[in-house]
């Protein structure tokens, strides 16, 4: 029985007090249950009475005690006790608790996942680097946050739909193609432009695409390093980010939003809402009257856009196409983007705390030997996605990144994340998933098999080893729905090191296989059953992480 499936029960308790005359009360939207910190308190703990006294015009205890007898009467349920002001401790039939084991292994893969946010249509942006450089590694953070963020809201129910903005207008793609101009004619690199190698190898490969481009008028040969040069630099983007196991649904386009007029629609809107004004040949978005700090500029006097207003027409289309939620990760150094976004939102109609979501995420630096590490090999002056690999490998990468909470500067210690022992996170929560598999393959070595699901015997599971990780297991699939709902992906990766330690006790403290001219009894059978179940959620954690399960380390 998972918190979830108690909770039900509880609810049924609630709503049988209520239609009895019992109390009289406003059902609570959710029920908390939590596991009981002491043993000596049962299972699990709710604090619904208190949750309903002010309705009932009750003492939550006297609440409680209306609900004790109910939820006591319910399958599985061996007890519950009102404690202390109003709390509903309850203990389980040792059957309800075990028979956990087959239901996990029975639902495979499907376990963890809920219908939290069945219903909810989201398009989630995240890394969207501008194709000057190589993606850094504040990057690839956001590659695997993003990335994990999407499995785990999926796993909730949400549709999702990942999108990386391609920002290939504007001032910066033009000093790209004049650095990429200069490193094909030995030049210096322009006072604004980009340095590092991976500008040559880009120049390079423009040339065998394009021979003669630097006999070419200058203007024809910018747009020649131009077009090509963005091409080659997304190509190796998205080659950075696949080997990474990020994937996208969608890559969009910020030219697409010029060459289509999207940025006159998007200001004629605004201007239908009353919102636009004009002073002195430039065209402004009164964005104060939604709480910015100060209006904003979406066309200059000169007649070029403001990147604001491609900001806009993005957002707009998103709206567009259908998603109730737009969320848009962005670093910290775009902190301030979130009141003019938000009051952007609202020029549209839109109401920002529903339709639009800004995540902020905070910087990495990598470490060895107690020293960051500054250079990179080909970007020059930042570190990149392809270092990183280099330097840790895709899953401890990946977990590290996924394991801290985006609101924290991270230090990632190379040291730490290659090494091969039980301090690395990474390595211990995978050494976990790979020791019930050597315990299944002993087992069909010795033919021994955990039979049928009918023949499974839950009663059997109750040393207090298998009673603990049972209550681990069960809390999986509230782990998941909370991470997705929070925007907290680093439950995920504290919930499996948990997971690891209890299950790790469990192999100590109890014997799956009999020994040596023993016969395989119920008692092992049940075992197995709990030690694939537990294989299973390690499994399925570190799928929604995008790190590998192996079978063997």
């Amino acid at each position: 029985m998972t918190p979830a499936d108690l909770a039900a029960v509880i609810s049924d308790g609630v709503h049988t007090a209520i239609q009895s005359g019992r109390i009289s009360a406003e059902v609570p939207e959710e029920i908390r249950v939590e596991r009981a910190r002491h043993r000596s308190h049962g299972h699990y703990s709710t604090n619904v009475a208190m949750q309903l006294a002010r309705s009932a015009g009750l003492p939550a205890r006297a609440v409680a005690e209306v609900l004790a007898p109910l939820v006591s009467e319910a399958d599985g349920v061996a007890k519950a006790e009102v404690a202390g002001p109003g709390f509903l401790n309850i203990t389980l039939e040792s059957a309800a608790i075990g028979a956990l084991a087959r239901d996990i292994v029975l639902a495979g893969d499907a376990y963890g996942r809920t219908d939290r946010l069945g219903g909810l249509r989201l398009n989630l942006e995240f890394v969207s680097a501008n194709p000057t450089g190589p993606v850094h590694i504040g990057g690839a953070r956001w590659a695997v946050v993003g990335d994990v963020l999407a499995r785990l809201l999926e796993a909730a129910g949400a549709d999702v739909s990942r999108e990386y903005y391609f920002n290939d207008a504007g001032v910066q793609i033009d000093r790209f193609a004049r650095s990429l101009l200069a490193a094909a004619q030995g030049a210096p690199v322009p006072e604004d432009g980009y340095s590092g190698a991976y500008i040559e190898d880009i120049a390079a490969a423009v040339l065998l695409r394009q021979p003669g481009a630097l006999e070419l008028p200058e203007a024809d040969a910018l747009a020649a390093f131009r077009t090509e040069g963005t091409a080659l630099m997304f190509d190796e983007i998205r080659t950075s980010l696949a080997a990474f196991g990020t994937r996208f649904d969608v890559y969009f386009n910020e030219k697409d939003l010029h060459d289509r007029g999207d940025l006159d629609a998007a200001v004629a809107r605004l201007r239908e809402g009353g919102h636009v004004f004009e002073v002195e040949g430039a065209v402004w978005l009164r964005t104060t009257d939604f709480g910015d700090d100060k209006d904003r500029v979406l066309r200059k006097s000169d007649g070029s856009w403001t990147y604001f207003t491609a900001d806009c027409a993005y957002y707009l289309n998103k709206r567009s196409r259908g998603f109730e939620r737009v969320v848009i990760m962005l670093g910290a150094d775009h902190a301030g983007y979130v009141g003019r976004m938000r009051a952007m939102a609202a020029c549209f109609g839109d109401d920002p705390d529903t339709h639009l979501e800004i995540l902020i995420g905070q910087l990495v630096n990598l470490v060895k030997d107690g020293e960051p590490v500054r250079m990179s090999k080909r970007a020059g002056t930042v570190l990149a996605l392809d270092d990183l690999v280099e330097a840790v490998g895709v899953d401890a990468a990946r977990y590290a990144l996924a394991r801290a909470g985006v609101d924290a500067m991270i230090d990632l210690d190379i040291d730490l994340l290659t090494r091969q022992s039980n301090d690395n996170p990474v390595h211990y929560v995978q050494y976990a998933h790979t020791r019930p598999r050597a315990v299944q393959r002993r087992a069909d070595e010795a033919g021994i098999d955990r039979g049928a699901p009918q023949d499974f015997d839950p009663s059997l599971l109750t040393h207090e080893r298998e009673v603990d990780l049972l209550g681990m297991l069960a809390e999986f699939p509230q782990v998941v729905a909370t991470a997705a709902t929070l925007r907290e992906p680093h439950r995920v990766p504290h919930y499996l090191e948990q997971l690891a330690g209890t299950y790790h006790r469990f192999y100590d403290a109890c014997r799956v296989l009999p020994r040596a001219g023993e016969a395989p009894d119920d008692r092992s059978r049940a075992r197995l059953w709990l030690t694939e179940a537990s294989r299973l959620v390690l499994h399925n954690g570190l799928q929604m992480l995008g790190v590998s399960a192996p079978e063997r380390m």
